[in-house]
């Protein structure tokens, strides 16, 4: 089935930006363990990654700029609070698990 393009045209592509505490441990935890592809760094500031078909941007925090005088860009505060979430749908959930705890990734359950 084809799908006619949306508002935004054909090519439109999805970007993740996520605000984190430290870009550099994040990029490690993403290419190390997750196998994301660098695709470019900024300073330390900022890391874009290619992963499973999308765009992931690490950035660390930020200010408000002229343009949007309201707007601060910074971590969650509190590990325990949850404001963003990705899912991964993987063919096996168990095996996936193995490997990704092989990598020193930590669940907060197990499948």
């Amino acid at each position: 089935m084809s799908q006619q393009p949306g508002p935004l045209g054909a090519d439109v592509a999805v970007t993740h930006i996520l605000v984190v505490a430290d870009p550099v441990r994040s990029r490690d935890f993403w290419v190390d363990v997750l196998g994301a592809e660098l695709y470019r760094e900024y300073g330390g500031t900022s890391v874009v990654l290619k992963f499973a078909g999308t765009w992931l941007l690490l950035v660390s925090g930020g200010n408000p700029t002229a343009d949007k005088p309201a707007v601060t860009f910074r971590p969650p505060a509190d590990p325990d609070q949850v404001s963003h979430a990705m899912t991964l749908r993987v063919a096996d959930c168990r095996a996936a698990y193995a490997a990704l705890t092989a990598r020193g990734a930590t669940f907060l359950p197990p499948p």
